[in-house]
């Protein structure tokens, strides 16, 4: 059959079908395409996609390391955006890493190295086991001439050490790549023929930008090491080891046998960032100046009191400012936030539930579900807005924005978990053209 009775043939099933206001169940595989190939291609393209985009810490206790890569994959699935944020973040940490040791390294420093660092790659032997040595820690070192960039590979730190214990195939990214594209051009070209997709297709279409955004600040960090590098400080005084340790991010994380340490709920903490650390240390310096300014301003009246024999002095006398209880959701990197990127960041946050409107007109089963796909797309893409709105959101009785801050993440995971069953649920009662494909140059394009 000739190219033009193909495109006729397919041009009058086109016409057929959308004359046809009936619904269609679950289809099996015909020549085309049917509802198992579909959900197996858009499981498939997600799947492969999580797993090679995950790049998690670093722990040598096996279940810790495969509880920490599931929680990733879990989050991937459920809100990609922040694990696209979280890579962000991660390279505008380990880019700081490499900017601050510049002077110390004489510029030797690699951004693969500071990746390493950053996901807990270089630990130090205490008396109970072993403690994390956070890029900060590392700075500090260097600054005060206590480790010199010239002995480095015996830290571990040898770009080719690192390259050769990471499994961070890059054949195995760009085929996922390459999966995406071709799964994109499939898409592309079935609106380009006037076929519509599945919400589930939709759904999936919605995970590779942040997928790509993902590689992109990935590319080269190393991926699946199993063992850190263990190694012994440089001899500290007393007063140095204190202020080193107390440089220390998180102990959620070392290996010291201590209860918290042991919970297999760490796995589900995102990695702590240096700035969350001084962030804390600045607001802590903040209140003692404010507790300083309160007493001189007590001080001076209750002297001025004491002169003029007023009772006024008997006003209580300030309290030490006591650390306030909050919950952190989340801090964005004030260097990110504060960046000409962050718009961009944020547009990359709501590409995914924005992408969901691509099936503003599909046929759902009933126009109840059609107008909850649209609502909760909308809703996703407006609490993400706002949600990233707030350079750091905690929770605290004496926040104003409390509601707020808790009620949009909130509606986005309703939202997410609203359209995920109505993507599912879709396939009992769906348009014909879903399953229909297109024929082009004799050649039948069955994937479209």
């Amino acid at each position: 059959m000739d190219t033009d009775s193909n495109a006729n043939i397919n041009t009058s099933s086109l016409h057929q079908s959308n004359s046809s206001t009936e619904l269609v169940g679950w289809q099996n595989e015909p020549s085309g395409r049917g509802s198992l190939s579909i959900v197996l291609s858009c499981l498939y393209t997600t799947a492969i996609c999580t797993w090679v985009v995950i790049h998690a810490r670093i722990d040598r206790r096996e279940k810790f390391r495969i509880a920490h890569k599931l929680a990733l994959c879990f989050k991937t699935f459920i809100a990609p955006e922040f694990i696209a944020v979280e890579a962000a973040q991660e390279w505008t940490q380990a880019q700081r890493t490499v900017r601050n040791a510049a002077k110390y390294t004489d510029a030797g420093m690699k951004l693969v190295q500071a990746y390493y660092i950053g996901m807990f790659g270089i630990r130090y032997r205490t008396a109970e086991g072993a403690r994390v040595l956070w890029p900060n820690q590392f700075q500090w070192l260097l600054e005060q001439g206590l480790f010199k960039w010239g002995h480095h590979q015996e830290w571990g730190l040898s770009e080719e050490v690192i390259k050769d214990k990471s499994n961070a195939d890059s054949a195995a990214k760009l085929f996922a790549l390459a999966q995406s594209v071709w799964f994109v051009a499939r898409c592309a070209t079935r609106a380009f023929h006037h076929f519509p997709i599945s919400p589930l297709e939709s759904m999936t279409l919605g995970y590779i930008p942040l997928f790509m955004i993902a590689y992109l600040f990935w590319w080269i960090k190393p991926k699946d090491i199993e063992l850190p590098s263990i190694i012994d400080l440089p001899a500290l005084s007393e007063s140095q080891r204190e202020y080193f340790e107390n440089l220390a991010v998180d102990q959620s994380f070392d290996e010291e046998g201590k209860t918290s340490q042991n919970s297999l709920w760490s796995a589900w903490y995102l990695t702590p960032r240096v700035f969350e650390k001084e962030q804390a240390e600045r607001d802590a310096q903040a209140r003692e100046e404010e507790y300083a300014n309160e007493i001189q301003l007590w001080q001076d009246h209750r002297n001025k009191c004491l002169l003029l024999e007023c009772q006024a002095c008997r006003q209580r006398k300030p309290q030490w400012p006591s650390r306030r209880k909050e919950i952190i959701l989340s801090h964005w990197d004030p260097e990110l936030y504060h960046s000409r990127l962050w718009p961009i960041t944020c547009l990359a946050g709501i590409s995914f539930p924005a992408l969901h409107l691509v099936c503003w007109n599909t046929v759902f089963p009933t126009h109840f579900e059609s107008w909850l796909w649209r609502g909760a797309a909308i809703a996703s893409v407006v609490s993400m807005l706002i949600f990233m709105h707030f350079e750091k959101i905690t929770v605290h009785r004496h926040d104003p924005w409390l509601g707020v801050k808790i009620a949009s993440p909130a509606i986005y995971l309703g939202s997410r978990i609203i359209m995920l069953g109505l993507a599912a649920a879709a396939f009992r009662a769906s348009e014909p053209m879903i399953y229909e494909t297109y024929e082009s140059s004799g050649f039948l394009s069955q994937m479209l």
